[in-house]
C-alpha cells in the first residue's frame, strides 16, 4: 500500500519514490526494492538506481546511472532537475530532483539506465569459451 498521498503522485505526473519503484519494476529484469536507507533498482544485481544517500545530495533526490555524455546533455539542458555534486562527478551518474521531473521523462530516465548497466555487465562480463580437448 503506499503512504498518505503518495496517489496524489500518481495522478498529477509528479515524481515520487514509491512511483520510482512502481516504474523500476515494471523494466524487464529489474528488481525493485526499498529500505530504511532508501529505494534502489537493480539489474543482475548491479545498481541502475536508488535514493542519493550521500549527503552532499539534496533531499528528494534519486541517483541514477547512465554514461557521462548523457549525463552533460541533462545537466546542459535541465539544470533545474538535473545536477551533480563533487562525490558523485567521477561515477557514471546523474542526480534527479524527484519534484522537478515527470512521469514519463523518468520512465525514458530509468529505461537508459538499464540499458546503459546491461550494457556494461555485457562488457565486464565476456562469454567464456568451453573447457578445451586436448589432443
Amino acid at each position: 500500500m503506499l503512504p498518505s498521498g503518495a496517489g496524489d503522485a500518481i495522478v498529477s505526473g509528479k515524481v515520487d519514490f514509491d512511483m520510482v519503484l512502481e516504474l523500476g519494476a515494471s523494466l524487464t529484469g529489474v528488481k525493485a526494492s526499498a529500505s530504511v536507507k532508501g529505494i534502489a533498482l537493480k539489474l543482475g544485481g548491479r545498481l541502475v538506481a536508488c535514493t542519493a544517500i550521500h549527503p552532499s545530495a539534496e533531499p528528494n533526490s534519486l541517483m541514477v546511472c547512465i554514461d557521462f555524455s548523457a549525463r552533460d546533455s541533462r545537466l546542459a539542458t535541465q539544470p533545474d532537475a538535473y545536477y551533480m555534486t563533487s562525490h558523485y562527478r567521477g561515477y557514471a551518474t546523474v542526480l534527479v530532483r524527484l519534484a522537478k521531473i515527470g512521469r514519463q521523462e523518468m520512465r525514458e530516465l530509468l529505461e537508459e539506465g538499464v540499458q546503459f548497466v546491461g550494457a556494461r555487465k555485457a562488457k565486464k562480463s565476456p562469454m567464456r569459451a568451453g573447457p578445451r580437448k586436448s589432443g
